[in-house]
């Protein structure tokens, strides 16, 4: 979502007349006896509770349940009963209908423009380092730790789950998505749903669909045909929905084949409710509605209000139920799907209860995520793991001093106890104050200290050069922390690193070769100097207790196994649009971006196809351990079934990602991710692990069917450590079928 307020936000919430009197009361969840109010019996199926409830409301009651505002004071008082956050929507004390409270986001609860004063919260790292980990079941801890903070703060929806494929990695809202893989964001974003849902917390999806870059995202058109959609962002949703049942699903800013994603009746109607058969609401971003007559093109709720040019679900809609321009159905379907989920998971009958919070507990799993979201890029000599006994250490840049860097925007966490370096990063109109670079204060340089207690640990930051190079001269070891920003409503022009980062980080290098440079980026970037350092730590965002992790797998007490979500490409020319479309465009300039070029062949997909070898491939990271495949095996039928051994060669324990990838369909050539184990072994030890595939993954959607052809013939698949790296081959024959859409 975003935070840019329009100039006539500020009247629209006074014209739509909220003010306590028509708002309702504060929810208070009484609890009359059943037979007063039957769709408190848990007995009934969600479906049922809302049906039984939703038909004794009233039309001004439906018309509320189905808009809410943005509940911080920059565009008015806040609601009656809204604790402060992105979103609310009032209750309906009459019939027991608790208040939607709703926070962002993704990597923790947020405070927007610190409008409840001090309320802090833990940061898990972004979630491109959570599919990093490639850890189904750290994804789901790292939603059920945010679910569980946000329940005990008062909070009862959380706009999570972003699942767009990312394109571009100059996308701001890179950081905030799961990578390029549709099964691999899809499984990811699944779990992290269903561990946020299983604390009674809905979450929703977001943003639906092909909100892949920044720039014009409130006016562009993305433009691509039906089959390669269904293969690629929208099978990502499609699995995540499918695993973690979300209650809600949120639409995009951006046009969809000219059609706002908010009013696409192909999208919301055809797709996700008629093919999908998905049985929750339909929010609005904030800011995304455009007509009323959205609601009949699938959408059902109105979000942050004051941030359209109208209150579209408020007055005008009633009007239109009245005349039978929209029909009455419609709008209970609306409400019932509201409440359908608000039952099903848990809002009714336990609802949030603000309590104390273990946040040592909760910023525990942070580093956990961390710790196994590293991906060690390059390893020269083995530089790593660093001697403890190591006389001189240098640490450069970034601000490892205080702490490590977070991504911005509607997804920003506030650490607990204030964030210990916040740097405003300028800008014009009334928001720009409010657009700050955020550190967590979990310091590397601390962490390294603790770590090298008898060694000389200096720090100096960024500013100059040749002062780094000075002081790096004749250390024993130079760890360099470089930085990227990103936040959501920019994309960055390129793939540099910026302030003149590439140039410290040649200058160290070029008078000490044992420098270890440690990435702290919203993705990927461009590593001029990668030859010329001995070791290259890709850390993302790595959150509430990134700079313990940081030194834990610096040091060797936990062995690195991340892997890349994202392919690193040599540089911006090896992408499908070299340029961002649209970036010099003025503003307001509607504009196209053609996602045909490259279709359902996203990140490692496109690099295959063109034959083009990318810095690091998808799936890529190093350990310090070593392992082997073999005696695999691939059975075919109605899909295909690989089984594998795992062996770890090396010296120490360690965790592996073995990945298995179709390479060629009934004779046609392609690569896709079929599946992966993530699988820990000691020195030596042997693990068989099996991976079945998901027919849509050897399958063609067909639009015209519609549904998933899967062609009767022989399928190969290759067994590898990544995208560009396979070791072992095999094949099986599979049946022809068509599979529902």
């Amino acid at each position: 979502m975003s935070y840019v307020s329009k100039s006539v936000a500020g009247a629209i919430f006074l014209a739509a007349g909220l003010t306590a009197c028509d708002a309702g009361s504060p929810s208070k969840p009484a609890a009359p006896a059943v037979k007063d109010r039957p769709w408190m019996d848990t007995a009934l199926s969600p479906e049922a509770r809302a049906e039984r409830l939703e038909s004794e409301m009233t039309l001004d009651e439906r018309i509320r349940m189905v808009h809410g505002v943005f509940a911080v004071p920059l565009l008015g008082p806040i609601l009656p009963g809204a604790l402060g956050s992105a979103g609310f929507v009032p209750g309906i004390e009459r019939l027991g209908i608790p208040a939607l409270q709703e926070t962002d986001a993704s990597v923790g609860v947020t405070n927007p423009f610190d409008v409840r004063k001090g309320d802090g919260a833990t940061a898990l790292p972004s979630s491109l380092m959570t599919a990093a980990t490639w850890n189904k079941d750290l994804a789901y801890q790292g939603g059920a730790m945010i679910g569980q903070e946000s329940w005990k703060k008062g909070f009862n929806v959380l706009l999570g789950g972003g699942v767009n494929l990312a394109r571009d990695p100059r996308n701001g809202r890179t950081f905030e998505y799961l990578g390029e893989d549709p099964l691999l964001a899809g499984v990811m974003a699944g779990e992290a749903i269903r561990g946020t849902q299983d604390q009674h917390v809905i979450s929703t999806i977001k943003h639906f669909a092909l909100n892949a870059q920044e720039t014009g995202r409130m006016i562009l058109s993305a433009k691509i045909g039906e089959a390669a959609f269904r293969e690629s962002d929208l099978l990502a949703f499609q699995i995540a929905i499918e695993n973690g049942k979300p209650g809600s699903v949120m639409c995009a800013y951006n046009r969809v084949n000219t059609v706002y994603a908010c009013g696409h009746d192909g999208l919301l109607n055809r797709t996700l409710k008629g093919d999908w058969g998905y049985p929750g609401w339909v929010m609005s971003d904030w800011g995304a509605l455009h007509d009323v007559n959205y609601a009949t093109a699938g959408l059902d709720q109105q979000s942050g209000e004051q941030l359209d040019s109208a209150v579209f679900f408020g007055e005008p809609l009633k009007k239109a139920v009245e005349s039978g321009e929209i029909p009455a159905a419609r709008l209970s379907d609306m409400v019932r799907r509201i409440l359908r989920s608000m039952f099903a998971h848990g809002l009714f009958d336990n609802p949030p209860k603000q309590q104390e919070i273990d946040y040592d507990a909760n910023a525990a799993v942070a580093q956990r995520v961390a710790e196994e979201g590293i991906v060690l890029l390059s390893n020269r000599g083995g530089m790593l793991p660093l001697a403890r006994d190591a006389k001189r250490i240098v640490v450069i840049g970034g601000h490892a001093d205080a702490g490590v860097l977070s991504g911005a925007g509607s997804s920003q966490v506030i650490p607990v106890g204030g964030a210990p370096v916040s740097i405003a990063m300028g800008g014009e109109g009334p928001g720009a104050a409010f657009v700050k670079m955020v550190f967590h204060a979990s310091s590397p340089l601390k962490a390294i200290k603790a770590k090298a207690p008898n060694a000389e640990v200096r720090f100096i930051d960024d500013a100059y050069p040749s002062a780094a190079a000075a002081l790096a001269r004749d250390a024993d070891v130079v760890v360099i922390f470089a930085t990227q920003w990103m936040i959501e409503g920019r994309d960055v022009p390129d793939m540099t690193l910026p302030n003149g980062q590439d140039a410290l980080i040649e200058a160290v290098a070029a008078v000490n070769p044992h420098t270890v440079v440690v990435l702290e980026t919203g993705g990927p970037v461009q590593l001029p100097w990668l030859n010329k350092v001995g070791a290259v730590l890709a850390a993302w965002y790595p959150g509430a207790r990134g700079g313990e992790a940081i030194a834990n797998v610096l040091f060797g007490d936990v062995n690195p196994s991340g892997r890349l979500p994202m392919t690193f490409p040599a540089s911006p020319a090896q992408l499908p649009r070299p340029e961002i479309d649209g970036y010099t465009l003025p503003p307001g300039e509607k504009f196209e971006v053609d996602y045909d070029v490259e279709g359902s062949d996203v990140g490692y997909r496109w690099f295959a196809r063109k034959n083009v070898k990318p810095l690091f491939p998808f799936g890529f990271g190093l350990s310090y351990s070593a392992f082997a495949y073999a005696n695999v095996t691939v059975t075919g039928g109605e899909t295909l079934t690989v089984s594998f051994d795992v062996r770890n060669t090396g010296a120490r324990a360690g965790a592996d990602v073995p990945q298995v990838y179709l390479t060629d369909a009934a004779g046609i050539k392609r690569t896709r991710l079929l599946g992966w184990s993530k699988v820990t072994l000691e020195p030596g030890a042997v693990q068989r692990v099996t991976v079945m595939a998901d027919p849509r993954l050897l399958a063609d959607f067909d639009a015209g069917a519609p549904g998933w052809r899967l062609r009767e013939g022989t399928y190969a698949v290759a067994l590898g450590a990544s995208a560009g790296d396979f070791t072992l081959r095999g094949e099986a024959a599979v049946s022809g079928r068509l599979l529902k859409p």
